[in-house]
């Protein structure tokens, strides 16, 4: 590890390897002896800290909004200064001013052309958006008025001391509540007693911390949130979707969820998920109980998407269960010629905040949430779930509504869950005619492709270790049949153009009425099962319709 203190106090330029260049007392003297360097490499210029632990202080953005935050005492703050502290690259940062802060955000945005955006008017909080340049990606600068008197008055009344630290401009770390001594720790504790109370959004953000760090939890802190548990209720639905969506897009999800679980936190926000932990399952699922997997499901499920993207995929782990090795090959085998559109397609955004591969997960966590109500036990001691998609479907719909989720997303999730099974029935058909390709995604529309991957990950949940070949083939290539035709035979056989219209038909003499809506309907999917090609053919089938 380098030791930075040799440079404490002075411009310093790195190199791709993260080797030392260029140094000087201003920054345009570092660049200058970087650049004689290394006059081919993409550089960074840093500045280290004066102060121990003599942290690397990037020059964009605090060179160019020096003399703007030089104005009044201000203070870089929270989850910024940990990642610092951590080495690990930073998408927001978080400024503390005891000036104008919102008046600080928009000069800032300003200097920097980006856009500014009022947060909090009455506690006086803004933001500026903008791009940084060598990541050519947003980023979001927070500012802040000073809570209490006094920059430490101000820590100490934070969340987790992790996020209790501050840095001066000049690069001293202000430390009051033992931020670091937790860090190497890799521990996340509360700051004081009364946090939770303060405000209940941070028994959510206690385990989505953990999940993010790869940090444990505090038992103290433990025993804090389980007590105060129900108070998570008092907290607005949008501050509680903003939590989980952040906690639900973390790979991988399972144990932070499942710590999230163990918290008594789950059956305060999503209840429906929480009670599949009380349903037990019998043959052919591998896991008896109905929460286990769902844990299941969405490790498999991020193994697909690993797999898609190249990387090497997680194993479907829970307790010590592993899904067998041979089924991610063959995963691979089939879905590999579709990898490009796939990946397009789980990038896709539904709203603004919400993509579609990350709705999958949704639709992975809650597939499941039709159990509890419709669990029967035969003559013969197996369990059975009957309209437990149906269910499911109308209970999230009740629950993403409450959580004030975009419509569209809601519905999207509503879709995934409702139609979840349906893989396997036409799995149980052959062959796969091109009329049940149309009508597979006439029922799930653009989720149509989410019902696929989410089937998938289920089965491999189901089935864990004691999945069959000739199963988990049948699966893979039904749905790649779908994926083909979804991708690439859109106006054949998933969309096809209107040959006629409701005008024509009326033109033919048919009463106007819900009748014609019918008969345009099987028309239409005539043409997907390529009994119907041209127009002609058209006046003759409807003609002949009855």
């Amino acid at each position: 590890m380098t030791d930075w203190s040799v440079y404490a106090g002075r411009w310093i330029t790195l190199d791709e390897s993260h080797r030392v260049v260029g140094v000087g007392q201003i920054p345009e003297e570092a660049e200058r002896a970087g650049r004689q360097a290394r006059p081919k490499e993409q550089l960074e210029l840093c500045r280290v800290a004066g102060h121990p632990p003599y942290l690397l202080l990037p020059a964009w953005p605090f060179l160019p909004l020096g003399a703007l935050l030089a104005a009044a005492p201000t203070w870089l703050a929270g989850g910024a200064v940990r990642d610092l502290l951590l080495g690990r690259p930073l998408h927001d940062w978080d400024f503390t001013t005891a000036g104008d802060a919102r008046r600080l955000a928009r000069a800032c945005a300003n200097t920097l052309r980006g856009a500014y955006m009022e947060l909090d008017a009455e506690r006086d909080t803004g933001r500026a958006i903008v791009t940084d340049p060598k990541r050519r990606e947003p980023i979001t600068l927070d500012f802040a008025a000073l809570r209490g008197t006094t920059i430490e008055e101000d820590l100490r009344h934070r969340d987790f001391t992790i996020n209790a630290m501050a840095l001066t401009l000049d690069g001293e770390l202000l430390d009051p509540t033992g931020g670091q001594a937790d860090l190497a720790a890799r521990c996340v504790r509360v700051t004081h007693t009364g946090a939770f109370a303060d405000d209940p959004a941070r028994l959510l953000r206690a385990p989505r911390n953990c999940g993010t760090l790869g940090f444990t939890l505090d038992p103290q802190t433990a025993q804090l949130i389980r007590a105060s548990a129900a108070t998570i209720t008092a907290v607005a639905p949008e501050r509680i979707r903003a939590e989980l969506l952040r906690l639900i897009a973390l790979e991988p999800t399972a144990p932070t969820l499942a710590l999230t679980h163990s918290l008594g936190l789950l059956r305060h926000v999503l209840p429906e998920a929480a009670a599949l932990a009380d349903v037990e399952q019998t043959w052919p699922h591998h896991y008896t109980s109905a929460w286990e997997h769902t844990l299941a499901t969405l490790t498999a499920l991020e193994g697909l998407t690993a797999l898609l993207q190249g990387r090497p995929h997680p194993k479907l782990r829970v307790g010590h269960i592993a899904a067998p090795s041979w089924a991610w090959e063959a995963a691979r085998r089939r879905l590999t010629p579709l990898v490009t559109p796939l990946l397009e397609y789980l990038h896709t955004p539904t709203t603004t905040e919400l993509t579609r591969g990350a709705l999958v997960k949704w639709g992975a966590l809650l597939h499941d949430t039709g159990k509890p109500s419709t669990r029967t036990v035969s003559d013969d001691g197996r369990t059975h779930f009957y309209g437990h998609a149906e269910s499911g479907a109308r209970l999230v719909y009740a629950r993403l509504s409450n959580l004030h989720f975009p419509n569209k997303a809601r519905d999207f999730v509503v879709i995934l869950i409702g139609e979840h099974m349906r893989l396997i029935t036409l799995a149980q058909t052959t062959p796969l005619s091109r009329r049940s390709s149309y009508r597979f995604f006439r029922a799930t529309g653009d989720a149509g492709v989410g019902v696929l991957l989410l089937a998938l990950a289920d089965a491999l949940a189901v089935w864990g270790p004691r999945l069959e070949a000739s199963r988990w083939e049948r699966l893979l290539e039904i749905a790649r049949t779908l994926l083909e035709h979804y991708f690439h035979n859109q106006e054949e056989i998933i969309n096809p153009p209107p040959l006629l219209t409701g005008h024509d038909l009326l033109a033919l003499d048919f009463a106007p009425g819900p009748r014609l809506g019918q008969v345009l309907a099987s028309l239409r999917e005539a043409q997907a099962a390529g009994d119907v090609h041209t127009r002609d053919e058209a006046l003759v089938f409807v003609k002949n319709f009855q």
